[in-house]
């Protein structure tokens, strides 16, 4: 992998991080990388990578779901 492809990836290319009722929202186009890289980040977390590309995470469980 090069540096620029690093360099694009999560986090680095969210275009807006919320907080929802507990729920880390990362808006940008994501793929299961990212999804990989978000469950070492935030391990014990469930992450959901949704329809539209964007990342949840929420506070508890470790089973992976996909929208």
């Amino acid at each position: 992998m090069t540096v620029e492809a690093c360099l694009h990836r999560w986090p680095s290319c969210a275009f807006k991080t919320e907080l929802i009722h507990g729920v880390l929202l990362f808006s940008g186009v994501f793929d299961e990388r990212d999804v990989l890289a978000v469950e070492r980040t935030y391990p014990g977390r469930r992450v959901l990578l949704n329809a539209d590309g964007s990342i949840e995470v929420h506070p508890a469980g470790a089973a992976r779901h996909r929208a």
